[in-house]
């Protein structure tokens, strides 16, 4: 398998491209801002095809390139029905102060195809298989991808804002909500074998295991216990 990440944009966030191998097709995940030139760097570097952007929820971080990607490449986006009016409007899913100069260099709409996630879905795309969980809290449609453990590699668990090396994203934006948020960990992370990789829509990769043993939110909400205060990253 094939996964060529890089970060983007002022927020740092990051894009992941996946695909079986080099020189096949390719799901792109959160495309944010100017994350365009980096994916085209990508594509063709490992000679990739895109087939499809989903995205883990609707921030102006992770959709920003969502428009000039899937239309240079004709190829659909797929995002949660709760979060899919911040591709229209970025401004409802922000505090309005948030990242508004930067909104001259955005094209803000929908591309011309965007298809919806569902909790529980299994999509098909580029020869991959990804398991849709809907894990509200950072926003009402955030939802995270699975792809299953193979004889090769272990796991992966694209988890956008919901979990991070050492800490968890943000819900005091419009849309978040710390009940959720934990709901979430408990119900979509914890059940995850310790050998699953990570990888966040910040930061570096990190596994179950290690957050499962040093994230104070996560190690809470295994233990039942309401999560200690601590810093959390995402826009």
């Amino acid at each position: 398998m094939l996964i060529a990440g890089f970060p983007a944009g002022a927020w740092g966030t990051n894009c992941y491209l996946v695909a079986p191998a080099a020189g096949e097709e390719c799901v792109i995940i959160d495309p944010g801002h100017q994350a365009a030139e980096g994916v085209e760097e990508a594509l063709k570097k490992h000679r990739l095809k895109p087939v499809a952007v989903v995205l883990t929820h609707g921030h102006i971080d992770h959709v920003a390139s969502v428009v000039p990607v899937c239309g240079a490449h004709g190829v659909p986006a797929w995002i949660h029905p709760e979060d899919r009016y911040m591709m229209k409007d970025p401004s409802m899913g922000l505090g309005r102060s948030i990242g508004m100069p930067l909104m001259g260099e955005i094209t803000v709409g929908e591309p011309d195809d965007v298809k919806e996630l569902t909790d529980g879905a299994k999509l098909e795309l580029a020869g991959l298989e990804l398991s849709v969980a809907h894990a509200p809290g950072h926003t009402k449609g955030s939802v995270t991808f699975r792809m299953p453990e193979t004889a090769e590699i272990p796991s992966v668990f694209f988890s956008g804002d919901l979990l991070f090396a050492g800490s968890i994203g943000r819900t005091d934006l419009p849309g978040g909500d710390m009940a959720e948020m934990l709901d979430s960990l408990a119900r979509v992370c914890l059940p995850l074998d310790d050998s699953t990789v990570v990888l966040s829509g910040h930061g570096p990769q990190t596994t179950i295991g290690q957050e499962r043993a040093t994230n104070p939110y996560l190690r809470e909400v295994a233990d039942g216990q309401g999560a200690t205060e601590a810093p959390r990253r995402g826009m």
